[in-house]
Formats: structure tokens, C-alpha cells, sequence
């Protein structure tokens, strides 16, 4: 038992719960975004951001979310260098039409999703707790990190605009797949579950990668 996690049902393992917990993190964070278009401030956006830096339960979640990153990565990439070393290039091409279209690219898309998010950490993350040059706004005396600001003026870039909406597709492609390959690492691979975890899966990936997109798209029409 305490060998399983350096075998390859373990490395799998390891991986789709922490894709699982980063899916879970998408709806919060989506959730939070949201807030730019549908509120008539910046306030909720804001205090929002300001509660996700500064309170210590989030501070260690953070930490919790990072190494969520790391380790779906990190073992992702593992297992796909593994399955190119051990796959011949005749058992390849016999089971090339058993695999999903999906699951073909999830490497590619995974590199893609991974550049975004350093760019995109870079752009806020490091910005607020590095470089420290953020515009403050006041709300009820108290001074807050107008972040909401810095995201209404990248998406006011047309190409910072069509890079987050391409990589947004990319991450579709990544979901489809990801989503109901986590459940079936865990066990969760059965003639009647399998379909309704794919079609919550196709339907998660929907609501979330919309979402997203409808954000920068909005800034730049109408805002």
C-alpha cells in the first residue's frame, strides 16, 4: 500500500485528484470574474480579490492550488513521456482509432494551458505580491488593490483578447477529455455511469470555458 503512489496506477491516481480539485477551482474563480460584468462596480471584484490575498485559510488553500498545479502537471507529463517510450510504433498505429480525439492532444494542450497560466500569473499574480505597483480604490474608508481595473484594461488589448479566448478552447479540449478520464481513474468507469459523467463532463466544459470567454469579450464591446 505504501508503494502506490510510485507506480503508474498511482502516478495516474495522484494526478486526476488533483485535476478534480483544479476543476473545482474554475468555478470559484469563474464565479468571482463574473462579478466584473454582471455588478455595477468593480466592489464585489475587488473585495473579493482583496479576501482571496488576505485571509490565512485562503493563503493555505493557495498553497494547496500551486502544488494542485504542480503535481497534474508534473505527473501528467511523466506519464505521457512514459507511454511514448513504451509504445512501439506499430502498436500505435493499430490502437490509433481507439483512442478519443481528445485524448491524442491532451500533452499539447496541457503545454499551451501551462504558458498562459505563467503569463497570466505574471500579469496578476506576481504583479500584486512582487512588484506591488498596483491603483488603489477606496470603498467605506478602506483602501483596496483595484485589480478589477487591470483586468478591464488588458481586455481592452484586441491581441490579449484573442490569445485568453484561443487558449480558453485549447483548455476545452483539455476538459473534455480530463473530465470523465479522472472519474474512470477512479474507478468510475461503468456502462450507465460513464455516459452521465461524460455528458456533465461535456456540459461542465461548456458552462466554464463560456464563462470565461464571455468576460474579456464583454470588457472590450460594451465596458
Amino acid at each position: 500500500m505504501s508503494n502506490i503512489f510510485a507506480s503508474s496506477i498511482g502516478k495516474k491516481l495522484i494526478m486526476s485528484l488533483a485535476g478534480l480539485f483544479l476543476i473545482l477551482f474554475l468555478i470559484v474563480h469563474l464565479s468571482i470574474n463574473l462579478s466584473l460584468i454582471f455588478s455595477d462596480s468593480r466592489e464585489i471584484f475587488n473585495k473579493a480579490a482583496h479576501f482571496m490575498s488576505s485571509n490565512i485559510l485562503i493563503k493555505i488553500f493557495e498553497v494547496i492550488l500551486f502544488g494542485g498545479f504542480i503535481l497534474h502537471m508534473f505527473y501528467g507529463l511523466y506519464l505521457q513521456i512514459k507511454n511514448w517510450f513504451a509504445r512501439g510504433r506499430r502498436y500505435r498505429i493499430e490502437n490509433f482509432s481507439q483512442t478519443s480525439f481528445f485524448s491524442k492532444f491532451m500533452i499539447h494542450t496541457a503545454v499551451i494551458i501551462a504558458v498562459f497560466l505563467v503569463l497570466h500569473l505574471m500579469d496578476f499574480y506576481f504583479k500584486v505580491k512582487i512588484v506591488g505597483d498596483i491603483p488603489e480604490v477606496f470603498y467605506n474608508g478602506k483602501s483596496y488593490h483595484d485589480l478589477g481595473l487591470l483586468v478591464i484594461e488588458k481586455f481592452k488589448i484586441p491581441g490579449f483578447v484573442l490569445f485568453y479566448l484561443a487558449c480558453f478552447v485549447f483548455l476545452a479540449f483539455h476538459l473534455l477529455h480530463g473530465f470523465w478520464s479522472a472519474f474512470q481513474t477512479l474507478g468510475l468507469d461503468h456502462k450507465v455511469y460513464t455516459p452521465i459523467i461524460k455528458a456533465a463532463g461535456i456540459l461542465y466544459t461548456f458552462l466554464v470555458v463560456a464563462g470565461f470567454m464571455l468576460i474579456p469579450v464583454y470588457i472590450y464591446f460594451y465596458m
